[in-house]
């Protein structure tokens, strides 16, 4: 039986032109390629859906939007079912929930792109040039070190990772390749794991900002690591030093980052991730010539996209056959029974 299956959130409309778009033959299909915040706005675009593919959190489906969305029987998740998600609500409703694994490979590349990026201003270097200037980064502000615009090299720098999960084990591999000196920073048994393949673990939370020239982020967002990274924190890093983020943008702290950049500590950061997305125009970290912004684009890779909409359009073909086992919350079967 076709389903009338809505895909939000598709920005680059790449998704028609994966080979697993096939999958969804013989079913009648909706791709949006914008973002809408309004609930109102968002539950005419789902009034008709039976299913909808959410691409990781970029559209948040609150139990207001969910109640507007009488014919909702599956929401396949690409990626990690987080707060955007009210999977109470869905189960209340009869509305399955499905969700797939993602490959941490793309993001940690993607995360030594920044890193490379930053530590050389390579986009500083590139913006420059395509105004006709040669060899020339800016990054002349009184408040920057002397010749902070030449760039560093990685080799014999330290590299502070806090989260050692799958992408920072990855990352961490990254800087031993390049002669960096990688320190762990994170929970008890991040610790204890990274002591076993033999890196170091940093004295404390302030060796780590304090003596860091490279630190980049790797903890999941949770109630617990909101707004963990204080402007106390940041303003310990050294003025040459770059913070990268390619994790979540509420790991630190409102406001904190454009105001530490501001006072020169750290000297720069590159972020792929913002506490609301897209971001506007005005957004200041655009404003200021020491942050590197990329549009959440740490997991958008061919590869990935392909293995992770293939997960979702199976979970809906088999659905829509009657195999209901890959629900993450089997107890909205009754209801959708009743």
């Amino acid at each position: 039986m076709g389903m009338n299956i809505v895909i939000l959130d598709d920005f680059q409309d790449a998704v028609r032109k994966l080979g697993c778009f096939e999958r969804l033959a013989g079913h009648d299909v909706k791709v949006f390629n914008n973002n809408v915040k309004g609930a109102g706005q968002l539950a005419v675009r789902l009034r008709d859906a039976q299913a909808v593919v959410l691409n990781r959190e970029r559209t948040a489906l609150s139990r207001a939007v969910l109640e507007k969305c009488p014919r909702l029987r599956l929401v396949a998740q690409i990626g990690h079912v987080g707060p955007h998600l009210d999977v109470d609500a869905c189960t209340r409703l009869g509305i399955g929930v499905v969700a797939g694994t993602g490959d941490p490979q793309p993001t940690a590349e993607f995360t030594w792109a920044l890193v490379m990026s930053a530590m050389r201003r390579i986009p500083q270097y590139v913006a420059s040039l395509k105004q006709g200037v040669w060899q020339q980064s800016g990054l002349k502000s009184q408040a920057m070190p002397v010749n902070f615009g030449l760039g560093t090299r990685l080799a014999g720098k330290r590299l502070g990772i806090w989260g050692y999960g799958r992408v920072g084990r990855i990352v961490a591999g990254y800087g031993r390749a390049f002669g960096m000196r990688v320190v762990i920073w994170g929970g008890e048994g991040s610790r204890r794991a990274a002591l076993e393949d033999g890196f170091d673990v940093a004295d404390s939370r302030d060796a780590l900002f304090a003596d860091s020239d490279v630190l980049t982020l790797h903890l999941r967002l949770s109630e617990t690591t909101r707004g963990i990274v204080t402007l106390a924190d940041l303003s310990r890093m050294k003025p040459h030093a770059v913070l990268v983020n390619t994790a979540r943008a509420e790991l630190i702290a409102p406001d904190a980052l454009v105001a530490a950049l501001n006072r020169g500590r750290p000297g720069m950061a590159a972020v792929d991730v913002f506490e609301s997305e897209p971001i506007m125009r005005g957004n200041p970290l655009l404003r200021l010539e020491n942050a590197i912004c990329t549009p959440h684009i740490g997991y958008v890779e061919a590869e990935h996209y392909e293995s992770l909409f293939t997960q979702a359009f199976d979970s809906i073909v088999r659905f829509a056959n009657g195999d209901t086992s890959g629900l993450i919350n089997p107890l909205a079967l009754e209801r959708l029974r009743a």
